[in-house]
């Protein structure tokens, strides 16, 4: 069964290395022989140290929600609950969010994982306060304490691009927190929301 496995995941990556495209997005020569493509294709799907710096990220979280209308005005706060799990065999950290923002109902599923070969998190996220899924990208800084994820959405008033961060900043225990920052009304990155997470089970 190994070898069958092994098999098939080296013609899947034949299959890609083989590809114009995967040459020119990468800028790399493709692997020539099956050692190199096997090497390769293991350090691609192989959970490390990547996915072991989100472990604290897993557990189950009561959570504070501050939401700005605009820059100046005093948030309006709201509570939460979240629970984040390893799935596909610990590669990614699945967290869903039940709760309220004000008095609405608010709920959003998202995804955390470490791209070996991009050698970056990537961040997919839904709720249902929009019909669109954002994909943020980024890294932690040196202490591996905080991560800056950006992301491009098109703003529903004007349908244009418009940048927008997720900062993160987390705890040794997994208490961590995250801000959404965005154009709001104006030309500059402005906090428009703010989630902390206490973890009350691991």
């Amino acid at each position: 069964m190994k070898t069958f496995n092994r098999g098939l995941c080296l013609l899947a990556m034949s299959v890609c290395l083989a590809n114009p495209v995967f040459a020119e997005n990468t800028g790399k020569t493709p692997p020539k022989n099956e050692a190199a493509m096997a090497k390769a294709l293991e350090m691609a799907m192989t959970p490390g140290e990547g996915q072991k710096r989100l472990a604290p990220m897993v557990g189950t979280f009561d959570v504070k929600i501050r939401t700005w209308v605009t820059p100046s005005s005093a948030p309006v706060e709201s509570t939460a609950s979240m629970v984040s799990t390893w799935v596909l065999d610990g590669r990614y950290v699945q967290s869903m969010l039940v709760g309220q923002v004000g008095a609405v109902p608010f709920s959003g599923i998202g995804y955390i994982g470490y791209d070996n070969t991009a050698k970056m998190y990537q961040t997919a996220w839904m709720d249902n306060g929009s019909t669109g899924m954002i994909w943020y990208t980024g890294n932690f800084d040196a202490s591996g304490k905080a991560a800056t994820m950006k992301a491009t959405i098109l703003n529903p008033l004007t349908t244009r691009p418009s940048p927008v961060e997720l900062r993160l900043s987390m705890a040794p225990n997994g208490d961590h927190v995250t801000e959404l920052w965005g154009l709001g009304h104006g030309t500059r990155l402005t906090r428009l929301m703010e989630l902390r997470y206490t973890k009350i089970k691991p």
